[in-house]
Parts: C-alpha cells; sequence; structure tokens
C-alpha cells in the first residue's frame, strides 16, 4: 500500500503593474510636506517573499519526510521484502506446537489458506507436488488454515486429498492479523535466514518449472551471508 500525498502551492504573483497619476504641483507640494515619502508597494512585497518562499520550502521538506517515513518495526509485523517474517507458534493437526522461527537454516513456504476458498483447493496438489519434489532438500512447508471450525473440517480435508505437508490451525486469525493479508490464498517465501524473499497474493502451480527453480536457488544458498 503506498500511500501517495501531494502538496500544491499557490502560484505567487511575480509581477504587478502600478499605474501612476501626476498631480498638480501645488497637491505634489502640499503632501510632501503632510507625510514622508512611502517606498513601493512592491519592494514591500519582495521582501515578504523573500521570506516567506524559504520558509515554505523547509515547510514542505518536513513534510515530505513525516508522509513517506518508515513505521517502525515495533509497531508493524506487515511483512516486507528483504525484512525477516515475522514469527508465530501455531498448532498442528496432532496438537503440536509449531514455531516458524524453529525452522531457521531452513528454506520455508508458508501458505495462508481455507477449506471454504476454491482456488486455495486448487493449487493444494501442486503444494503436495512441490512438498514431495524438494522436502528432502530442506524444504519446509506450513499451510496455515483460517478456518474458524479448525481441525473438524481441516483433518477431514487433508485426508480425503492426501496432503502429508504440515499443517496448521489458525481459529482465531492470528496470522491475518500479523500478516496483514487480506484474503486467501496468501504465500510467503522465506530464505534459511528467516528473510522473506517473496510474497504471492493468489493461487499458483506450485509445481511450475520456474518457481521450482526459484526454490532451488534458495535451498543452494548459505543459510548466513
Amino acid at each position: 500500500h503506498v500511500r501517495d500525498a501531494k502538496t500544491t502551492l499557490p502560484i505567487p504573483i511575480t509581477s504587478l503593474e502600478y499605474r501612476y497619476y501626476a498631480m498638480s504641483s501645488s497637491e505634489s507640494s502640499r503632501s510632501e510636506h503632510l507625510s514622508p515619502a512611502l517606498p513601493p508597494a512592491g519592494r514591500h512585497w519582495g521582501i515578504i517573499l523573500l521570506w516567506l518562499l524559504p520558509a515554505l520550502a523547509l515547510l514542505l521538506v518536513f513534510a515530505y519526510g513525516f508522509l513517506t517515513r518508515e513505521p517502525a518495526d515495533s509497531d508493524d509485523t506487515a511483512p516486507r521484502i528483504g525484512k525477516p517474517l515475522a514469527n508465530f507458534t501455531l498448532p498442528d493437526l496432532q496438537g503440536r506446537s509449531v514455531q516458524l522461527a524453529a525452522l531457521r537454516g531452513k528454506v520455508v513456504f508458508v501458505n495462508v489458506w481455507a477449506t471454504w476458498c476454491p482456488p486455495c483447493v486448487e493449487e493444494m496438489p501442486t503444494i503436495q507436488q512441490l512438498y514431495e519434489r524438494l522436502h528432502s532438500r530442506g524444504l519446509e512447508i506450513l499451510a496455515v488454515s483460517l478456518d474458524a471450525l479448525g481441525e473438524q473440517v481441516v483433518a477431514p480435508f487433508v485426508q480425503s486429498r492426501r496432503l502429508n505437508f504440515p499443517t496448521l490451525l489458525d481459529t482465531k486469525n492470528l496470522v491475518q492479523r500479523l500478516y496483514h493479508t487480506t484474503g486467501v490464498p496468501e504465500s510467503f517465501i522465506v530464505d534459511k535466514r528467516g528473510i522473506l524473499v517473496d510474497k504471492v497474493v493468489g493461487p499458483r502451480d506450485w509445481a511450475h518449472p520456474q518457481l521450482l527453480a526459484q526454490f532451488e536457488r534458495l535451498l543452494a544458498m548459505p543459510a548466513t551471508d
């Protein structure tokens, strides 16, 4: 989400036209005795603009910095490419707690899904193929279900489709809030250092050669810089 802010400045008046009307010599002489000569109005405006324009420019610099600043990491857990993916702990179908941070040193594929989501159901067989192809080489998959009924609906779904990769239950939508997801499916690819390298919104054919090659490159990389 990109917020964009535009500031429009009023266009200053750069030229003023003055008309001077001649007075009679007697009127002119009388006025000179009554009051001292006043500086032209244009000079007043020039002095004002000389001080006002730098102040406006400084104000714009501060406004731009405020609007484009990065939110503090402690206050925002939204996933960002090149940054560590926020940790979570959820139960699997056997009731065991699974923690993302415990998988540091492995490439992790986090898939947020639900049984009532047709695109999620469509991509599940390709996730199984990905798991069978690369799990032995260090790939871990965490399929996070957002189903409110939890194991009651997820366990039969997994069994009927013979899915054997880890499936986690998120009945309170913890990951949805943590990762600021807006729908399902959404997927996150994390390298061995725990850094997010890709975020995918919507379904994919995860067994496609190009995606397999992407995972293979990550698996070949060292766990440290």
